[in-house]
């Protein structure tokens, strides 16, 4: 069985988005930083080299695959902000047409920019996220 590559590391997750090149990227991801540990009241960790994740969760699949991950989460990426763990809840998935301009794919939702959405949109939908995610898709 492989092991999950996508694991908590020691890294800072506040100066590494402190370090984040893309200014609107480190401006927007510091908000989400903020925003997230916020509503989690959970310490942001850094899993892998460039995810932000608050709270986690076990998994285990019917193949015998198991493992941890963040319970929601982002990343900074250069071609937008990847957000993870926002879109499983039945909840949450009823607000992506209030959310703005966005996309969809393999259980991430992809925002340009937080100017591109309804931070009240956003934060609601973290608030109902995180402990769907924690509850409902953990062992």
């Amino acid at each position: 069985m492989s092991e999950n590559k996508t694991k908590p590391t020691d890294v800072d997750a506040t100066e590494w988005l402190r370090a984040v090149e893309h200014p609107v990227r480190r401006a927007d991801g510091l908000t989400l930083h903020d925003m997230m540990s916020r509503i989690t009241g959970e310490p942001a960790v850094m899993w892998g080299p460039t995810m932000v994740g608050y709270g986690e969760y076990h998994y285990k699949y019917d193949t015998g695959r198991e493992g941890d991950a963040l319970a929601v989460g982002f990343s900074p990426r250069k071609a937008s902000l990847a957000l993870y763990g926002l879109t499983y809840a039945p909840e949450s998935k009823a607000m992506l047409d209030a959310l703005g301009k966005h996309k969809t794919g393999a259980g991430c939702l992809y925002v340009n920019k937080l100017a591109d959405v309804d931070i009240a949109v956003l934060e609601n939908m973290i608030e109902v996220s995180f402990p769907y995610v924690v509850g409902t898709l953990g062992t």
